[in-house]
């Protein structure tokens, strides 16, 4: 029953904290975050991280992929590809750089020093999807760049993990991981054109109750193993399990029924759940340590974005708002970070440190997203 206290409280808590955040203007993930903290063990205790919370959770960020690629306008990411790609190279370029270097400058080994530039260098769209969408903006031109780019760059950015990881082993694996990720790229890119469209042509001859919605689940979990399987990330393959569904004539009622499902239940968990591993310890040690990495982590991300689209004649308006969407880095760089913990590269300082860096940068980046929308 502790299990189920704790999910009611979270619920409980999410509805609470979407409520002010719109009556006082601001974003209510923000909002959810933040009262994820209070609530968390390094503050007032309520909420524990458990395995059941964190599947509940995996399952929540997932789902938010799925219905970001399901809402996408697929012919609008198509036609800003090029800036995408841009914006997501130099997003895993620059942070790759400017951490390793200042780390190392710092005094860090070389490993440990690199390591600090993988983590900050893929995007967590999950948090700027949620934004995005509370403000209308996720179909928008702005949004497709952006959301085309946090993909892309959090398949850069895996890769890059894979490599770097198998090069601290001598177990031979590189280019076995390698020559898998790639398979499982050529496969979405098949699954979109063929698989999935032929899929739902044989569910349209079924009589069975909600079956495209079952269909869909089905696709969404099935590459999100694949991706998890070939070492990427979950998320990758969820996006573009909703991309392809995107494309069929029942989008719009899957769309509906699962947002249902997704935004009641298992997205609430994961925005309240996130800040949970949070230690403030590593802030309290190295505070100025700490807004140096936080202050590298906005501008590695937005001064690159923002040159790149201004580059293409995005407005300075759309440009800050492609920037601002990058900032966050959320679930993907926490990844990133515990497979540094357990992996013995990185010690428990180093961690909370991290951790803190994540969540600065995950809570700062939609005043960002919210500022660029407000300018005139």
């Amino acid at each position: 029953m502790q299990e189920l206290f704790q999910i009611t409280l979270i619920l409980g808590a999410s509805l609470m904290a979407t409520v002010v955040s719109r009556r006082i203007g601001m974003p209510a993930v923000v909002g959810q975050l933040l009262l994820g903290i209070l609530l968390a063990p390094s503050v007032l205790g309520l909420i524990h991280g458990t395995e059941t919370l964190e599947f509940l959770a995996e399952i929540g960020v997932i789902l938010l992929m799925f219905l970001a690629g399901l809402e996408s306008d697929f012919d609008l990411l198509k036609k800003y590809m090029k800036p995408s790609l841009l914006v997501a190279i130099l997003g895993v370029i620059v942070p790759l750089i400017a951490y390793a270097g200042l780390t190392a400058y710092m005094g860090y080994k070389p490993p440990i020093a690199l390591f600090y530039g993988i983590v900050f260098a893929a995007t967590s769209v999950s948090i700027t999807v949620e934004v995005l969408q509370e403000y209308g903006k996720l179909t928008t031109q702005a949004g497709a760049v952006i959301l085309g780019a946090a993909v892309a760059d959090d398949i850069i950015a895996v890769l890059v993990l894979s490599f770097f990881m198998s090069s601290q082993k001598s177990d031979g694996n590189l280019a076995l991981k390698f020559a898998l990720q790639v398979i499982f790229l050529v496969f979405l890119y098949l699954a979109f054109k063929w698989l999935v469209p032929f899929v739902f042509h044989l569910i349209n001859k079924l009589t069975i109750f909600a079956k495209y919605i079952t269909a869909s689940l089905l696709i969404c979990f099935i590459f999100s193993l694949l991706a998890d399987f070939v070492g990427m990330s979950a998320v990758i393959g969820a996006f573009f399990a909703g991309l392809a569904i995107g494309q069929t004539t029942m989008a719009e009622k899957i769309e509906t029924s699962i947002s249902t499902i997704a935004y009641t239940f298992f997205i609430p968990i994961f925005f309240m759940t996130i800040a949970l591993p949070i230690q403030f310890n590593g802030i309290l040690a190295s505070p100025l340590f700490v807004i140096c990495l936080t202050i590298l982590a906005i501008l590695t991300k937005l001064v690159p974005s923002y040159l790149i689209s201004r580059s293409f004649k995005f407005a300075k308006r759309d440009s800050l708002l492609i920037g601002s969407g990058m900032v966050s880095r959320g679930e993907m760089a926490l990844i990133v970070t515990q497979i540094g913990l357990a992996s013995k590269l990185i010690d428990t300082t180093i961690y909370s440190e991290l951790v803190i860096v994540i969540i600065l940068s995950t809570l700062i980046a939609p005043f960002l997203i919210k500022a660029s929308l407000t300018m005139t």
